[in-house]
């Protein structure tokens, strides 16, 4: 059984969830939190102390690109992955600006702040700095992607993996009641909608409104 070990409302947690549901695959999920109250083994199979890790059988990945790019290798159809040289870069390069450019700022700047640390931590929201991290952090991001989209995708005529990267952290940014801006970002915001609207995110988003309690 393909069981993946992390939290539902992690980006990455769900960047391979929704890879999982693209390609059909049956798969269980068994919440993991990392930091102290991971389970003893978590350091074995995720020796960064990140989630998500993955076990497929006997074999056991982690990170959530690894993750991803074996499941493609494993499972071609349908490909997340374009064949052309330029084009599978440019999905690379789409999942990394999601991945390493805007999740370590919009994750403990807006996220954290707005929604993980008052629900579970009990901790009181600094709503001045999330305000100020909503205005000065997010639109550059956000111009930039809407310079980057030409049709439907970012690359080609096809989802890609980059995609999926790219929608996984406006879903965070939803739960924490930023939604883009359709009048300053039509292309991006068209983006996005279509994506949540996707049957491989849309049941995510639900169930993850219920764990964090921002359902609207």
């Amino acid at each position: 059984m393909r069981t993946v070990f992390g939290a539902n409302a992690s980006p990455f947690v769900r960047k391979v969830r929704v890879v999982l549901a693209e390609k059909g695959l049956d798969y269980e999920l068994i919440p993991v939190f990392p930091g102290p109250q991971a389970p003893p083994d978590f350091r074995v199979h995720s020796p960064l102390g990140k989630i998500p890790y993955f076990r497929d059988g006997d074999r056991t990945l982690a990170d959530s690109s690894v993750i991803s790019a074996y499941l493609e290798r494993v499972h071609p159809t349908p490909a997340l992955y374009p064949a052309d040289p330029h084009d599978y870069a440019r999905a690379l390069w789409f999942e990394e600006y999601a991945d390493g450019g805007m999740v370590p700022v919009i994750g403990p700047k807006i996220f954290f702040k707005k929604v993980v640390a008052p629900r579970f931590f009990g901790q009181p929201c600094n709503e001045a700095e999330v305000a100020e991290a909503i205005a000065t952090d997010v639109p550059p991001f956000c111009d930039y992607l809407e310079g980057q989209l030409a049709g439907d995708f970012f690359v080609g005529d096809g989802l890609t993996i980059g995609d999926v990267a790219v929608a996984s952290v406006f879903v965070n940014l939803r739960h924490a009641g930023v939604d883009v801006d359709a009048a300053r970002w039509p292309k991006l915001a068209a983006f996005v909608q279509r994506m949540r609207a996707r049957p491989s995110f849309a049941p995510l988003i639900v169930e993850e409104e219920g764990f964090l309690g921002t359902g609207r």
